[in-house]
């Protein structure tokens, strides 16, 4: 059974195939565009940029996909005219993607894809209608099968692509991303519980905004990781707090580590915050305050739920830092752990793909009544 993949939660495009079968998931295409260098001015994503980068990219993705999976078959014909009457009403504020996905219509056979899979949410609302309305489009005219996907629950069995750990249960997740850092009690795959999250900015939104406020640009968990890694001595003596790591439950809040790097910075000179040396020290305790805090609020949940494992998804799950201290705290535990591959962390269709297969959450629903839910909680559906 081939699945395809659709992502466009927040400034990355995904398109995805899959081969399922009843042992295993095999992924024949991961296509993913990336706009950092788009919102790199702006110092974080600007939605309406991203929804339009998505009605631009996301056709060619899917041509590009079912090119590598050898699903792209010429085949030059008619349109259905009954169908595209009703494609116009899905695409009507997309003009430019309409008429590329009638010329696509026409030209090329109905590829063999048995199910379509597409993020609803959480995300940004603009780009998850680019990617719900391109699904609704497609099961519309080729009159396939549509599962709405939970993208947090994604992220969560990204550690199952292309790898096969064995997830003992209750595990903690981590979601640690741009747009959310949550912990979760994950009492099988599909059952899940939200026992902590941030009460303001995400680890990974407070890795940008901190960049920004030193002006080393976007995306800025990829900035301050590559200073860190250059830090060897203290010069300057900064010490930045860890928010909320000695109180009892288990959330997060890093708007203050914020405001702490804000008043850091002003009370330094010009020729300070300029030089290398400060930007790397100041660098590495940022990292360092938002990575322990996670470790810590981590530990306490590994404490009080006896659980058996860790599992780590999201964007921020690259950063070597926090991968090394968990992967610390999980031999000291004596538990298991698991990462997304590299290549996964980010947003990306493989995620979304695999949802229905490992979750069992195979809900099928009529194309018309897709929508998003920008706020869309994991143990929600």
């Amino acid at each position: 059974m081939i699945i395809l993949g659709i992502e466009t939660s927040c400034d990355d495009t995904g398109i995805s195939l899959m081969d399922e079968s009843p042992e295993k998931v095999r992924i024949l295409a991961n296509s993913v565009s990336c706009q950092e260098k788009i919102h790199s001015p702006y110092g974080g994503v600007f939605p309406a940029l991203a929804k339009r980068e998505h009605q631009k990219n996301i056709l060619p993705l899917l041509k590009k996909a079912l090119k590598k999976a050898n699903l792209l078959k010429k085949e030059e014909g008619s349109l259905d005219l009954s169908k595209i009457k009703k494609l116009e009403n899905v695409l009507e504020r997309y003009p430019d993607l309409l008429s590329e996905m009638k010329s696509f219509f026409s030209n090329y056979k109905k590829p063999e894809i048995d199910k379509i899979v597409v993020t609803v949410g959480p995300g940004l609302e603009p780009c998850l209608w680019v990617g719900i309305n391109f699904a609704r489009a497609l099961s519309l005219y080729w009159e396939i099968d549509v599962i709405p996907v939970n993208h947090l629950e994604g992220h969560l069995l990204s550690n199952l692509l292309d790898q096969n750990p064995a997830i003992p249960f209750p595990s903690i997740g981590l979601i640690v991303s741009g747009g959310n850092t949550q912990i979760i009690l994950i009492e099988k795959l599909g059952k899940y519980k939200v026992i902590g999250e941030t009460r303001d900015d995400a680890a990974g939104e407070c890795f940008d905004k901190t960049a920004r406020l030193l002006g080393l640009g976007y995306p800025g968990g990829k900035k301050i990781s590559e200073l860190a890694k250059r830090f060897k001595e203290s010069s300057f003596d900064i010490r930045l707090p860890r928010p909320m790591i000695h109180e009892k439950n288990l959330d997060f809040s890093f708007s203050g580590l914020k405001t702490a790097v804000l008043y850091e910075t002003k009370k330094r000179k010009k020729e300070v915050l300029e030089s290398a040396e400060y930007r790397i020290e100041i660098a590495k305790e940022i990292e360092n305050a938002i990575v322990e805090v996670i470790a810590k609020k981590i530990e306490k949940s590994i404490e009080r739920f006896d659980a058996k494992g860790i599992v780590v998804g999201g964007g921020v799950s690259a950063n070597k830092k926090l991968r090394s201290d968990l992967k610390k705290l999980a031999r000291t535990k004596r538990i298991s752990i698991t990462f997304p591959k590299i290549r996964y962390t980010g947003d990306n269709a493989s995620m979304i793909a695999i949802v229905p297969h490992f979750s069992k959450n195979k809900k099928v629903v009529n194309w018309k009544s897709l929508r998003p839910n920008s706020n869309l909680k994991i143990n929600g559906r």
